[in-house]
């Protein structure tokens, strides 16, 4: 099964919605990469996929990614250099583990609804909207 095919229609909406809520109340920007197999160590898959997708351009280096691994059962986040002065060690970890109780049950349209909620709120207490503010990625889900 493709990555894809894990996804409906209301479930790719439902994930793009959550995506464009939370980045109205930031600067920061929130991508989803999915795919089958990561094929290698997640974190190296998830930078590589990051620089990929161009989200270290970002005007104030304040672009999240979340990769996630469907056969691998896999995922991890990414968040680039301006987020991460901003927040605490442990701060990806409160995501990850909160994600990982819905995604053991199977259910990762929760999971990653609550993840990206979760760093909305971050990147606005770190990077608030601005009236100038312009998206700089795309919030579709790429599916590789």
């Amino acid at each position: 099964m493709a990555a894809a095919d894990n996804f409906s229609e209301k479930d790719r909406l439902i994930i793009v919605s959550s995506i464009e809520e939370a980045e109205m109340a930031t600067s920061g920007e929130i991508r989803l990469f999915v795919e089958d197999d990561c094929g290698e160590h997640v974190l190296d898959r998830a930078a590589f996929m990051f620089f990929q997708l161009g989200m270290e351009k970002t005007k104030d280096r304040n672009s999240v990614l979340f990769y996630l691994a469907v056969d691998s059962k896999q995922f991890a986040i990414l968040g680039d250099k301006g987020i991460n002065e901003k927040v605490g060690a442990d701060f990806w970890h409160e995501i990850k583990a909160t994600m990982q109780n819905h995604f053991t049950v199977g259910d990762f349209i929760t999971g990653l609804v609550k993840g990206i909620k979760m760093t909305g709120e971050a990147l606005s207490a770190h990077f608030p909207y601005q009236n100038d503010d312009k998206s700089e990625l795309n919030n579709d889900i790429v599916f590789g």
